[in-house]
């Protein structure tokens, strides 16, 4: 039988009376497990389309500004495939505007972020662990192109290396940007636009996910032969672009666009500058 809570004293004074009913609410609200935060909200809030845009600000500030800085009146020669091809389009609308192409990434996140009614909180832990992700996944990129490497020499496929002549802040800057505009073009872009259509062909939904993150990914890596300054086509590279390609997709499914930014641009820079050479 529950035990029946027994009534004030009506000859007990008011103060004390008030110091009891404190003592009891202060001893209920201690007795309530504080709220914790769950491991749950990083992995989620790492993904939403605003903590992206703010991860990605600096990279692409550091893009943007150092093509100018460093190009000069020939900054369109540092700039990447997918970078110019999105500026060329943007001019052929009539959106000519140096910086239109930043500004619309920029809106699309924000109008994203708006849209999918997420929360505007930031937390500063989110991008401690993003930056850590990103180099995770970036290094685990590097592991996987040396073992397609031992795979293509064991058949005796040869393996080249591009060697980028830049001097190394005009490379830091080109991958930055790769970084960005390659994935807001493949990933942001194409990988959609992909899934969409194949839905349009009545597949159903496992099937057009798994067609559209692998032709966005061959498309992706097609992309770097085409046009003037393009690479030189080998089996080698086109597999590795290819394989990297669905990397990206992947983690851009799974850990969001800014995780994918950062994994690109990390590798870039970690095997273009560190190792003086990328595949």
């Amino acid at each position: 039988m529950a035990k029946t809570a027994s009534a004030p004293n009506p000859r007990q004074s008011p103060t004390k009376l008030t110091a009891a009913a404190a003592k009891s609410a202060a001893g209920d609200s201690g007795s309530r497990p504080k709220k914790r935060r769950s491991a749950n909200d990083y992995w989620r809030h790492a993904r939403e389309p605003f903590p992206c845009l703010l991860f990605l600000l600096p990279l692409l500030a550091l893009y943007e500004l150092g093509v100018y800085w460093l190009g000069g009146a020939h900054s369109d020669l540092l700039r990447n495939g997918a970078d110019y091809w999105m500026r060329q389009w943007l001019s052929s609308l009539g959106r000519g505007v140096d910086f239109a192409l930043p500004v619309l990434v920029v809106g699309v996140l924000l109008v994203w972020h708006w849209a999918g009614n997420f929360s505007w909180k930031i937390r500063t832990e989110t991008f401690v662990g993003m930056s850590a992700e990103s180099l995770l996944f970036a290094f685990s990129l590097v592991v996987l192109g040396q073992l397609q490497d031992v795979a293509f020499r064991y058949y005796g496929i040869s393996s080249p290396l591009l060697v980028i002549n830049h001097g190394a802040a005009s490379r830091l800057v080109s991958y930055v940007g790769a970084g960005i505009y390659e994935e807001v073009l493949f990933r942001l872009g194409l990988l959609p636009v992909c899934y969409v259509a194949f839905r349009v062909m009545r597949l159903d939904q496992q099937a057009a996910i798994i067609l559209a993150i692998i032709a966005s990914s061959l498309t992706f890596s097609w992309a770097h032969y085409v046009g003037p300054g393009s690479d030189t086509f080998s089996l080698f590279t086109f597999a590795f672009r290819t394989l990297a390609g669905l990397f990206f997709a992947v983690l851009f499914r799974v850990r969001g666009f800014g995780i994918t930014v950062g994994t690109h641009a990390t590798y870039d820079v970690l095997v273009g500058i560190l190792l003086s050479a990328r595949y």
